[in-house]
């Protein structure tokens, strides 16, 4: 990271007091953990996941909440803790929000887990929802931004991806409604759609390592600076790299079935985990 650039990413995150973030015991959540301590370690970071990220941990200002986003019981328990752990270490400040939680399953819709689909939904989708709602009132009051993370999916049907690129195609919109509902609070909201990144989704997915094209083109730490440029630049929506800017576009411009028939030949070419044993 060059030096113009670690001083305007710092600049960024100096604008907020505390950050909460969904899912950073890894992946790209965890690099935003990661990156921040580099930035400044002085700065109280909430995250809320299963596990708790296994760094750093006694250098970081963090606060690890256990929560399982499939359990709305957990969901509204993990929120309130957090927000007691802002009233009582920075009642003050801004707050960053970043909802990077998520999941997903390869494979035909007929021949799925219904359960692993219907989990995509609740933590995709109505997690995101409820934290965010949950968060908003205390976002507001003290000023602040939220970061959703979606996906290049998000911009055509996904057969093979049919929920997981179904419930993005949900974040994108969503946060962009949002972005417009808030446009005078004072809450910025960007939405980040990052295409194949190099972190353990495939493989949760039910993917082949390797058999993604492209899968290697961005890693999360790439994806967590574009992110916070874009926050800075005070942008509403960013597609990380122009090889996925130019496929969003060209989805986007396709009417939908052309898009799905083209989406279907292009994702049915990656190979299922099981062929690899």
């Amino acid at each position: 990271m060059l030096l113009d650039d670690r001083t305007s990413l710092g600049e960024t995150i100096n604008d907020f007091s505390a950050v909460i973030v969904t899912g950073g015991s890894s992946g790209i959540g965890k690099s935003f953990i990661k990156l921040m301590r580099n930035l400044r370690s002085d700065l109280l970071i909430c995250n809320l996941s299963r596990r708790s990220p296994d760094m750093f941990l006694e250098e970081l200002k963090l606060r690890h909440v256990p929560c399982d986003f499939s359990q709305s019981g957990q969901v509204s328990a993990g929120v309130e803790e957090v927000l007691s752990i802002l009233n009582r270490e920075v009642p003050e400040g801004r707050v960053l929000l970043i909802n990077n939680s998520g999941y997903g399953s390869y494979g035909c819709f007929l021949e799925a887990d219904l359960g692993k689909e219907l989990g995509i939904i609740e933590v995709n989708i109505r997690a995101l929802v409820e934290v965010t709602g949950r968060l908003l009132p205390t976002i507001k009051a003290r000023g602040g931004a939220i970061i959703n993370l979606a996906s290049t999916a998000a911009f055509q049907p996904t057969p093979f991806l049919a929920t997981y690129g179904a419930s993005k195609a949900f974040v994108l919109n969503w946060s962009l409604a949002l972005k417009e509902e808030l446009r005078s609070s004072g809450v910025r909201v960007l939405t980040v759609c990052p295409g194949p990144t190099s972190t353990g989704f495939g493989a949760r997915a039910g993917v082949k390592a390797g058999s993604v094209p492209g899968g290697q083109g961005q890693t999360p730490d790439d994806v967590v600076k574009i992110s916070l440029r874009a926050l800075a630049a005070g942008r509403s929506l960013v597609v990380c790299g122009w090889r996925n800017r130019l496929v969003a576009t060209f989805a986007s411009l396709l009417p939908k079935t052309w898009a799905a028939a083209l989406a279907a030949r292009l994702i049915g070419r990656v190979q299922p985990a099981e062929a690899a044993r």
